[in-house]
């Protein structure tokens, strides 16, 4: 795995693209990650070589924000979350490899489409009520197991809240430590945890390190805006062609 320049290449911009977006810079740009990842291998694979590194980047943020989070909205979501893994995980093993590329291309589609349309601001504006987070703590966990895009649901429960920003920011890597903590299980049940991908994962390790510290002292001195567009245009058309994939292998039989 990763043994041509190329799909090292794609791999280290999967893992530094999600490392800014982990940092703070380009914020929900990281469901990038999983599908710019299936250019060069399959979907299962892609997912399971790039939660080790998430959990590498989990430590740096957790050094980062280690006293600020807040309790009561991790005890609200975090049961939901175990739930949404649980999901995930028996609809992982049950699917086949086009399904899986199928339905990270929905989800993915869904999250580009959420960033063009309001809909993610008129679901925040509802009462942040405890079976309103629990629910959405379930979804945050269904996403992130399937393609690590656990943001967008979050986010909708926790927006409202209104916290001050490095508690928001502290409450988010604490939930996403603690979930990506948890998928190892059922990663590593699938056979997701291979040696070849956590090989992979150690050899990205430095791309993620160097991009999160990048993008934490470029934070404040850049605007994203020009980024944004362009990013988002990609990922749609990623998501686009893992829909194609994914419908096209099912009518197939595969």
């Amino acid at each position: 795995m990763l043994t041509d320049p190329v799909s090292f290449a794609v791999a280290a911009t999967a893992v530094f693209l999600v490392a800014l977006a982990k940092s703070g810079l380009i914020g929900p740009i990281s469901m990038v990650g999983v599908p710019l990842l299936t250019l060069i291998m399959p979907a299962r694979e892609a997912a399971g070589l790039l939660l080790p590194v998430l959990l590498v980047m989990d430590v740096i943020g957790l050094l980062a924000y280690r006293r600020g989070f807040d309790l009561g909205i991790l005890k609200i979501m975090l049961p939901g979350a175990v739930v949404g893994i649980g999901m995930g995980w028996i609809l992982w093993a049950v699917t086949s490899e086009s399904a899986v590329r199928l339905m990270i291309g929905l989800i993915t589609l869904a999250f580009v489409l959420d960033h063009w349309f309001p809909l993610r601001k008129r679901l925040a504006a509802g009462t942040p009520s405890k079976p309103w987070g629990v629910f959405w703590g379930s979804v945050a966990g269904f996403t992130s197991f399937v393609s690590h895009t656990g943001g967008p649901p979050y986010q909708i429960y926790t927006l409202p809240q209104r916290m001050e920003p490095a508690l928001f920011a502290g409450t988010s890597v604490v939930f996403f430590a603690i979930v990506n903590t948890i998928k190892l299980v059922p990663y590593g049940f699938l056979g997701q945890l291979s040696g070849a991908n956590l090989t992979a994962a150690a050899a990205l390790s430095p791309v993620a390190i160097g991009g999160m510290l990048l993008g934490v002292y470029l934070v404040r001195r850049i605007s994203a805006d020009l980024f944004y567009k362009v990013a988002y245009s990609l990922v749609f058309l990623l998501a686009l062609k893992l829909v194609w994939d994914g419908s096209a292998g099912l009518l197939a039989g595969g």
